[in-house]
């Protein structure tokens, strides 16, 4: 059996040098660097689950009450990050996309089709498949995404 590893959260980017990133991203769209992107930014950072652009909203204007922050300036944030690769997006189809930094170690992803929980998991065996698949097909391999959809654990025994 392989070894499959669920516990690897380790951010690979430091915060400061993610925000510097940051301020030079805006700055080459022509935008302001404001507060509230920051937080946009910070919690993403700090948060090890993955948000919809509602969540997010909501945990910021929970974390930062005093804080106006519009939706808009959120889904517009993210809109940015995603294209500029600093975040990845995980597609639920009506129900939206779930968002996390990229910041992160490479990883994959189970999704529950129940209830939408997301479990992230390394599985080197299927790491090396995959490098000698592309390999074999003369294929230059840059990045890779995998996502598993079924049933979790909680949801079978409901």
């Amino acid at each position: 059996m392989p070894e499959v590893t669920t516990d690897f959260n380790y951010k690979t980017i430091k915060y400061e040098e993610l925000l510097n990133d940051f301020k030079i991203l805006l700055k080459d769209n022509n935008l302001k660097f404001t507060v509230q992107r920051e937080l946009i930014l910070k919690t993403l950072y700090s948060c090890d689950r993955h948000l919809t652009p509602e969540s997010l909203h909501q945990l910021i204007q929970k974390q930062y009450p005093s804080l106006k922050i519009g939706i808009a300036t959120v889904y517009r944030t993210l809109a940015l990050l995603e294209d500029s690769n600093v975040v990845t997006s995980l597609s639920f189809g009506a129900q939206g996309k779930k968002y996390e930094l990229g910041a992160k170690e490479h990883h994959d992803h189970l999704i529950c089709t129940e209830c939408g929980s997301i479990t992230e998991f390394v599985d080197e065996e299927i790491e090396n498949r995959q490098k000698n698949i592309a390999k074999a097909l003369n294929f230059l391999m840059q990045d890779h995404s995998m996502q598993i959809y079924g049933i979790c654990d909680k949801c079978q025994t409901k």
